[in-house]
Order: structure tokens, then C-alpha cells, then sequence
């Protein structure tokens, strides 16, 4: 038996797979679990509390149940959703949109694949890329170019400030110089707020991308799985919702505390959509039901952005806040920075005197329990192959959304290893 070269690429062991795979992987005997890795949301009460009102109506109400299980959905998506979407959208933000500027993905993981490879690979006689202008970013999107080298990126310019803390930012210059240097650019992508440093691009940031993108006719996709209006895990000023012609949004109900039910929402220009529909035929025929089902209501009466505004961004807030209490706790007296953490579930620290790569402090550190994520997965090799960012090997991902004791546990061992192995 042998696998394509797609077989072997997409099979192959990769940084998103070992995330997914130690949120479920059982540690050794007697070892107890500190998860600080993978990205699986928190329980927030008071939204679970409305999703099962939600669904108890919708059981309640004659065969509605049955009939939202009996059919599939269009390929672009549940039309009652889209519509409900669109409006909102127009209402709110008062984009020029109608449900044909709208599509449903099982999942924004599915909706990336679909979108990078749209705008990436072998296009007539040359081969697109996609250009990641904010190094680092994330882990998922490393592996999902169907051909290799499709992917590159620029480093990030960073900020560091007398409380320990520092800050990613875009470096303007360099965008628009590789710009200015490459026509085989087919899109550029960023997440907002940043997976991993929950750094948080601003509204004049965003416009400078948008502007390069319009100059230069290629899509801005904007991952917004943790941005405005829904989840709202976002704790700072100046990040509002952006969109035009020049952009695709992707946004997600899973950080709303719906991860399991996949289901991703993408506005763009009609031909963008249309064509999304087309891969949701192909690859899975229709998209799932159950999310578009739950929300639809939701989305029209405003109770999934209040919900947002009211509980989920203040649990995640005090989430944060305490996160930054214990590493400061922890690690002081050691070399040590964070970014600030201005929105997403991560808090992402930089462990400048650490002696060996992350890859192998991880490791280290899961023989204790302590589940991070190794900051090496998250910088995409650049143009010449090389990994010029300071901080490739030498940062960790924290997910401060679970238990706090368990996360102080955590922090705890890792301030304490890291003294073991800096220089």
C-alpha cells in the first residue's frame, strides 16, 4: 500500500495533531493532569444554561426536532441562518451584505483548509502562497496546504515593557516590501485576537492589511474564532468587527462554549461564498445542523452577544487576570516575559535563558503532568526555510481556561523547571 503525496502530507505526525491528541491521551499511572495545552473552551454556566433552554424549546416544539435531524442542510449552510446572519450583520455593523455573502463549515478548521487552499497552490503556470504578516501564528493553520511550500510568513516586531510583559506587533515595512517583491502571493491571514499570544490587532492595524490587500487584489482572512461580537473574548479597546470586499471573516460558535457541534460561519464576497459551497458539497455534502439550529434564535434576539458581553468575556477576563497573577508569583526572580494577554484562552510566556528548545522542555514537563503546547509549532518556516523570531524556541502556550488550582499547579512546575534548565 501506498499513500499520494496528499496522503502522506495530511497523515503526517504534525503540531495540531499532538495538540488534539494530548487533550485525550491518558498520562502514566499515578500521574495527575495539569492541561495547559490544546484549545478546548471552558464550561460557562450561564451560557450552557441558555443553549439548554434553547434545545428544550426546540424538543418541545411539535416535530422540529425530528425534522432538523431528517434532512441536510444546504451545502452552503442552513438558509433560515444565513439570512438571520446576514441581517444581523447589516443591522449592527451596517455591512452590505445578504445571505449569498455567507457559508457554514463544520468548523473554522474546515473553513481554513477550504479558504487556503482556494487562494494557495499551483495556479496555471505559477504556484501561490499564503502570507502570514504576524509571526507567530497558529497551529493549525501550519499543516493545511495541500501542496508543500505554500506557506510564509514574516516575524512579527515585539515590544517589551518594564512589567514583564511585551507585545507583538505588525511590522508595516516588511509586509509591504515582500509584498513589493513577491507576485506569487494569492492571500494573506492573520487570527484576531492572535492564537497563540492572545495578541489583539488593532482597527487601523487591520485597515493597513486591508489597504495592502486591496493594492494588491488578494484576500484579507481574518480568523476571528475569539474576536467581536461573539465569543467577545477580547479585553481591550480598538478591535472592533472589520469588513469589506477585500476581506473574508471566519468566525466560530465553538469558543461560545459549542465546540463539539463544528460549525464555522464565513462572510465574504458572493464568488468566495459560492465556491466554499461548492467544497462543503464535495467534501462533506452539507454542513451539520444542530449549531445553526441553536444559535439562529439566539443571533436574531441578541442573547448570543449578550451572553457574550455578560459571561463569557468576564469569566475569560478573570480567567486572565488570575493567570498573571500566578506567573508573576512563580517566576519572579527568573528571566521571564508574557505577552499581554488582551484577548483568545492563552496566555503565551517567553522563557529567555531556557537551555533547551521547548520542544524538549514540553516533554519534561509532561512527565510531571504539566500539558503545554511547545511555542516551535507556531512560527511557520520562512521563505528561506529559516526561523529568524527570537522567541522560536523558546516560548510556551498556556490555556488558562480550566480549573485554577490546576493552573496555578501548573505555572508552579513550570517556574520551577524552568530555574532547573536557564542558563
Amino acid at each position: 500500500m501506498e499513500f499520494s503525496d496528499f496522503g502522506n502530507k495530511l497523515s503526517q505526525h504534525s503540531g495540531i495533531l499532538q495538540l488534539m491528541d494530548d487533550i485525550s491521551r491518558p498520562l502514566p499511572p499515578g500521574v495527575k493532569a495539569k492541561p495547559l495545552g490544546g484549545g478546548n473552551p471552558a464550561r460557562v454556566r450561564e451560557a450552557e444554561r441558555v443553549y439548554r433552554e434553547e434545545l428544550e424549546r426546540l424538543l418541545q416544539d411539535g416535530d422540529k426536532f425530528e425534522d432538523v435531524i431528517a434532512h441536510y442542510d444546504s451545502p452552503q449552510g442552513r438558509v433560515g441562518f444565513l439570512r438571520t446572519a446576514a441581517d444581523f450583520f447589516r443591522k449592527e455593523y451596517s455591512w452590505d451584505i445578504t445571505e449569498e455573502n455567507v457559508a457554514l463549515t463544520n468548523g473554522s478548521q474546515s473553513a481554513m483548509f477550504y479558504l487556503f487552499n482556494l487562494f494557495s497552490g499551483k495556479t496555471g503556470k505559477e504556484v501561490k502562497k499564503i502570507l502570514f504578516p504576524l509571526m507567530p501564528e497558529y497551529i493549525g493553520y501550519a499543516d493545511q496546504g495541500i501542496e508543500s511550500g505554500t506557506f510564509c510568513s514574516i516575524p512579527s516586531k515585539c515590544v517589551y515593557y518594564d512589567d514583564r510583559t511585551f507585545k507583538y506587533t505588525l511590522d508595516t515595512d516588511a509586509v509591504r516590501k515582500y509584498l513589493e517583491e513577491h507576485d506569487d502571493i494569492g492571500a494573506m491571514a492573520v487570527s484576531r485576537p492572535t492564537n497563540p499570544s492572545g495578541n489583539v490587532l488593532r482597527d487601523s492595524e487591520i485597515r493597513t492589511l486591508a489597504a495592502l490587500s486591496h493594492e494588491y487584489s488578494i484576500p484579507l482572512i481574518i480568523d476571528n474564532a475569539y474576536g467581536l461580537p461573539f465569543p467577545d473574548i477580547v479585553f481591550c479597546d480598538d478591535a472592533a468587527p472589520i469588513w469589506n470586499e477585500d476581506i473574508i471573516l471566519s468566525m466560530s460558535l465553538s469558543k461560545v462554549g459549542l465546540p463539539s457541534i463544528r460549525t464555522g460561519i464565513v462572510i465574504a464576497k458572493k464568488e468566495i461564498i459560492k465556491a466554499v459551497g461548492n467544497i462543503n458539497a464535495i467534501a462533506a455534502l452539507a454542513t451539520g445542523s444542530f449549531g445553526p439550529v441553536l444559535a439562529e434564535d439566539l443571533l436574531r434576539t441578541g442573547k448570543l452577544t449578550s451572553i457574550s458581553q455578560n459571561a463569557i468575556r468576564p469569566f475569560y477576563k478573570a480567567k486572565a487576570d488570575k493567570t498573571e497573577g500566578y506567573i508573576r508569583k512563580y517566576f519572579e526572580g527568573t528571566d521571564y516575559y508574557f505577552h499581554k494577554i488582551e484577548g483568545s484562552i492563552f496566555c503565551w510566556i517567553y522563557l529567555p535563558s531556557l537551555t533547551i528548545p521547548t520542544l524538549d522542555f514540553y516533554s519534561i514537563l509532561m512527565k510531571d503532568g504539566v500539558v503545554t503546547v511547545p511555542g516551535e509549532y507556531f512560527f511557520f518556516p520562512e521563505e528561506n526555510g529559516g526561523y529568524p523570531h527570537e522567541h522560536y524556541d523558546k516560548c510556551l502556550r498556556l490555556n488558562y481556561s480550566g480549573d485554577d488550582e490546576l493552573v496555578e499547579e501548573g505555572i508552579r512546575i513550570i517556574s520551577e523547571k524552568y530555574r532547573e534548565y536557564s542558563r
